[in-house]
């Protein structure tokens, strides 16, 4: 019974010494792991991104769209009824037409008729006066001869209502005889200006009346673009709101108008002419006419005419503003203010007077000196008054680094520089020992 007890305490025993041994070893081998140094957090200076403030002239300008239209465009209709005979081989859908060319040719022959029966009156009228101022003439002498005094006779006696009578009837039938050389020439319908057909609504054999339309056509010397303008854009360029240019002390602005067709970029050039007489109560906007000479021939963009109907852009150019700062609208703040990094690299905030807004950015006029850095990004962490690390668009910026890591590397740079002296020197020492032997 003994036995077995100290059986199981020696068996206690080993295992416990075998536990106290393997503490001791851990213990061991964590006293001889390298201590790790505890160092403060680094903290890297915060970056932006700046671009130095150049001045330039600056032409502000308003970008508008509107639909291009004709500057006259009727309904081409005819003032005599008949059958079409003939029409001109341009009167079709989108022919060309020329002012004074014949585009169609109404039947005449009753209207040759009704000029000789005109012509035939006016002889009869014209002989009809004749005789009737021969015999008032007859009339006078007879009343002379017989010692009458004029005042003593009456009109009729002089046969003055008969006069006055074929004097009316040769005027009316002069007036008959021009009314059917009228309807004649009528019967021709020629084209008022130069311009194209957009849609043909007769055609030969077809029968039509007085007033019945012949065709759709606009002119084509002048195309004009209606563009829509706030307030704001008349400041702009500069434009009162009741504008013509054809009294007004103000230069036509320039406009240009692009369109895209086929994937290729089309330009022309206009001029606005003048403004629309009143506001429109539902935009509370003001429309600018722009106007384009000859968009079919010389003011087309290399054989590309502006069309009409085609939805252009303008840029309408305004008035210029000498040595201004055009920046990145993220440069600018909400408060009308950019934040500058001085030659020392610390940050400020300063306010600036914005002048227009242009499709490249904004237009800045005060504020800003030549030469400084604009900051062009978001700050991040970085604060006013602080310190930071300024960037050009698109430049990266390496790990940052301590002052502690750049001394530390100053000091191996000089050791390192220190070994190659002394090798150097020790090198000399040993080839001048082996010169002497």
């Amino acid at each position: 019974m003994i036995r077995k007890i100290f059986v199981v305490l020696g068996s206690f025993g080993a295992v416990l010494g075998i536990i106290f041994v393997g503490i001791a070893i851990i213990s061991f081998t964590g006293s001889m792991r390298p201590k790790v140094e505890k160092t403060d957090p680094v903290k890297a200076q915060p970056t932006v991104f700046v671009e130095i403030a150049e001045p330039e002239n600056v032409h502000l300008s308003v970008i508008a769209q509107g639909e291009v239209s004709p500057e006259t465009e009727i309904a081409l209709s005819a003032q005599v009824s008949g059958k079409i005979e003939a029409v001109s081989k341009n009167f079709n859908n989108g022919g060309v037409i020329r002012k004074g060319e014949q585009l169609v040719k109404i039947e005449d022959a009753d209207y040759q008729v009704a000029l000789a029966r005109a012509q035939a009156g006016l002889a009869q009228a014209e002989q009809a006066l004749k005789v009737a101022e021969v015999e008032a003439d007859l009339a006078a002498k007879d009343a002379h001869d017989i010692g009458a005094e004029d005042g003593q006779l009456s009109p009729l006696a002089l046969r003055m209502p008969q006069l006055q009578q074929a004097r009316a009837s040769y005027q009316a039938a002069k007036a008959d005889v021009a009314n059917a050389e009228l309807n004649l020439a009528r019967t021709v319908v020629r084209a008022p200006f130069n311009g194209r057909i957009r849609q043909k609504l007769a055609d030969i054999g077809q029968f039509i009346g007085p007033g019945a339309q012949l065709a759709q056509i606009f002119s084509t010397d002048v195309a004009l673009i209606r563009v829509p303008l706030t307030d704001e854009d008349f400041t702009r360029l500069g434009l009162p709101l009741a504008y013509t240019a054809d009294s007004s002390p103000f230069p036509a602005p320039k406009v240009l108008l692009s369109a895209t067709m086929g994937g290729r970029v089309l330009n022309w050039q206009g001029r606005v002419v003048r403004t629309d007489a009143s506001i429109d109560p539902t935009t509370r906007q003001i429309s600018a006419i722009v106007e384009v000479d000859d968009p079919y021939g010389e003011g087309a963009d290399n054989g590309f005419p502006l069309a009409m109907g085609l939805f252009v852009t303008a840029e309408i150019l305004g008035q210029k503003i000498d040595n201004a700062f055009v920046l990145p609208r993220i440069a600018v703040q909400s408060d009308n203010s950019v934040y500058i990094v001085d030659d020392e690299n610390i940050l400020h905030k300063k306010p600036v007077t914005i002048a227009a807004s242009i499709p490249r950015g904004l237009v800045i006029t005060q504020g800003i000196s030549p030469g400084q850095k604009i900051v062009v990004s978001r700050l991040g962490s970085a604060k006013v008054g602080e310190a930071v690390i300024p960037l050009a668009p698109g430049e990266t910026l390496s790990s940052p680094v301590s002052p502690e890591e750049a001394d530390n590397q100053n000091d191996d740079s000089e050791a390192t520089n220190t070994d190659k002296d002394s090798g150097m020197s020790g090198g000399g020492d040993t080839s001048s020992g082996g010169a002497a032997q």
